[in-house]
C-alpha cells in the first residue's frame, strides 16, 4: 500500500471512529473542511508515526504545516530518507 493510500485509509478510519463524516478527499480540499478537529489530527498523526515510523512535522524545523489534503500527503511522501 502506498503512502498516500495509507493516509486516506487512516483518515477514513479515524472519521469513523470520531463520527465525522468526511467529504470525498483530494488533493485540493482544505484540512479544515475535512470535519476533523484537533484531536482527530493528533490521532491521525500518532497512527500515522506507528504506521510508517516517521512524523515529518518534528523531523524538520522548517516543517510549514499543510493546508490541504494534498500538502498533508505530500509531507509525508517527501520525508528524505
Amino acid at each position: 500500500m502506498t503512502v498516500r493510500l495509507k493516509i486516506i485509509s487512516a483518515m477514513r478510519q479515524i472519521a469513523e471512529e470520531q463520527k465525522v463524516t468526511l467529504p470525498p478527499l483530494d488533493d485540493t480540499l482544505s484540512l479544515h473542511a475535512t470535519g476533523f478537529d484537533s484531536l482527530a489530527f493528533a490521532i491521525l498523526v500518532a497512527r500515522l508515526e506507528d504506521d510508517l515510523g516517521i512524523d515529518p512535522f518534528t523531523i524538520s524545523e522548517n516543517a510549514a504545516f499543510p493546508l490541504t489534503v494534498g500538502d498533508f500527503i505530500g509531507a509525508y511522501e517527501n520525508v528524505p530518507a
